[in-house]
Parts: C-alpha cells; sequence; structure tokens
C-alpha cells in the first residue's frame, strides 16, 4: 500500500482480495467459482456475512464457507504470491476443524 509520498508504506497491513486468496488456498478450482460462493453469501470473514469477492482478507482473519458436503473454518496464516502446489497452499491457513475431526487412531 503506498504513502502518501506513493512509497510503499512499511506499516501498512497488507490485503488480498478474498476470492483470490480462496483461489490460492485451493479451497475453489477457480476464482469464479469462488466468487459465485462469496456474492451467494455464504461466505463469513470473522463472523460477518460477505457478498463482494473483492473485499480484503488479512494475516488472521477466520473464514467460514461451505466446501462440498462440509462447512470449513479457517484461519488465515499468510497471504500467497501465487497459486502454488498443494503442501505451498496448505501453509496458508489453518484449518478450525481438524481438532473436531475423530482421530483415525481410536
Amino acid at each position: 500500500m503506498a504513502g502518501p509520498s506513493g512509497k510503499p508504506d512499511p506499516n501498512a497491513a497488507r490485503k488480498l482480495r478474498l476470492d483470490k486468496w480462496l483461489w490460492q488456498a485451493r479451497f475453489f478450482k477457480s476464482r469464479g467459482l469462488a466468487a459465485e460462493v462469496i456474492e451467494a453469501g455464504h461466505v463469513r470473514v470473522n463472523g460477518t456475512r460477505i457478498t463482494r469477492p473483492g473485499r480484503d482478507v488479512t494475516e488472521g482473519d477466520t473464514l467460514t464457507f461451505p466446501q462440498g458436503d462440509r462447512i470449513r473454518v479457517v484461519r488465515i496464516l499468510a497471504l500467497g504470491q501465487r497459486r502454488g502446489p498443494a503442501p505451498e497452499a496448505q501453509a496458508l491457513y489453518l484449518d478450525l476443524n481438524a481438532s473436531a475431526a475423530p482421530d483415525a487412531l481410536e
């Protein structure tokens, strides 16, 4: 983000469009699909329903959205630079549903 001088402000929080982040984190196959789910009002950021795909998200935001037949709850750990391979995408978020999943060893 540029400051009054036009130079990047090092104190400004990095932001990324919600639809782009969901696509980069590999929750949706395309930004268009992510945008459709957002516009339908099925995505919440920090508990607030969002209908704008261009809504900015930052590190630390919590997202709640449907994916297939389940509801995902994730916390953004990082904003990606690109849509990379799955291990890189998984490093962008913390799955808050993981603790609710039954342990495979039990």
